[in-house]
């Protein structure tokens, strides 16, 4: 999906940050694309006692992969459960409130400010805005009230976004997944998959798709869509007699939550175009002789990467 350049996009963007717990470090490239249509969230203090990490990979515009990152991590913070300690349920309500936050009139002013099609304030062209500043963190005392307006009845972007947010509480790690980015670990130099690429042709996923009304024609849902799990893609979440969790795609993610231990290094959540060139261990293997050599790292092919170092592994400052 998308427009195809007739030259790449080879400039990278990289950043890195840390707190008294870990590392981390972010990088991108917009290759052959059009536009730079994914986009990440790095909060290493989501709280006192928390961090949290996603990657959005975006397909049919940037507009949802950025109402993501801009909001996703605040919905985390908001819900009751996260209060409780339950973050998995907190993480999973919050995925799911995307879909719901992209409807009606605020919702389509969002996506029109995040998509560069208006300036929230003058209506203007503004091409600026793709990643929340680290401020907004703590802004998450929005109610998201219904407006009036003239896309009151706008059920939502025919485009989407995959979400792969990893989130760390003292050794507890806790990863959600909607759609193929990917997040892995390195324990040992052994790389462990933490979440699955939902593609249509699995099994769980087929069953989900037929029975929804759907169908998959060569690898793709619908014969359009080549991922069976994402956030937005409304046309595909249209049956009113299903649950959020049971349309032919669904923003439901999985969780996975381990306990980190010594043997931990790093992590790593990148969108499917890492995937696509290396396989994890190949990436975990080509990650570790970097930082062995103490050089920095930037991936070789599109897409985003974001790193994270574990504090208890001494490494010295690494930008990926």
């Amino acid at each position: 999906m998308g427009v195809y350049l007739s030259h790449p996009k080879t400039e990278k963007f990289s950043e890195d940050g840390e707190n008294e717990s870990l590392r981390y470090g972010v990088s991108s490239m917009q290759g052959w694309r059009a536009t730079m249509e994914d986009a990440h969230a790095a909060y290493p203090d989501l709280d006192d006692c928390t961090s949290f990490f996603g990657v959005y990979d975006g397909h049919g515009g940037k507009a949802v992969s950025k109402f993501c990152a801009k909001y996703l991590h605040q919905q985390v913070l908001k819900h009751e459960a996260y209060s409780a300690g339950d973050i998995g349920t907190s993480a999973q309500k919050a995925f799911l409130r995307m879909d719901e936050m992209m409807r009606g009139q605020r919702g389509w002013r969002e996506l029109a400010v995040l998509g560069d099609k208006m300036d929230k304030f003058s209506g203007m062209i503004e091409g600026l805005i793709w990643c929340p500043r680290s401020s907004e963190v703590k802004d998450h005392n929005d109610d998201w009230t219904f407006e009036e307006g003239p896309h009151s009845g706008f059920h939502g972007p025919t485009s989407g976004s995959t979400a792969c947010v990893a989130i760390i509480r003292n050794k507890q790690l806790l990863v959600a997944n909607a759609g193929d980015s990917r997040c892995v670990l390195s324990r040992k130099g052994q790389a462990h998959n933490l979440s699955k690429d939902h593609k249509p042709d699995l099994e769980v996923e087929r069953d989900r798709i037929m029975k929804a009304g759907g169908y998959i024609q060569a690898g793709r849902v619908n014969g359009s869509l080549n991922l069976a799990r994402a956030i937005g893609d409304v046309e595909f979440k249209l049956n009113k007699a299903l649950p959020a969790e049971k349309q032919i795609v669904t923003a439901n993610p999985d969780i996975n939550t381990i306990e980190l231990c010594d043997d931990d290094e790093f992590l790593v959540i990148a969108c499917d175009g890492i995937w696509d060139c290396l396989s994890s261990q190949q990436l975990v293997d080509h990650v570790r002789d970097q930082l062995a050599t103490e050089l920095n790292f930037l991936p070789s092919v599109r897409e985003y990467l974001i790193g994270v170092w574990l504090q208890w592994l001494v490494l010295k400052d690494v930008t990926i």
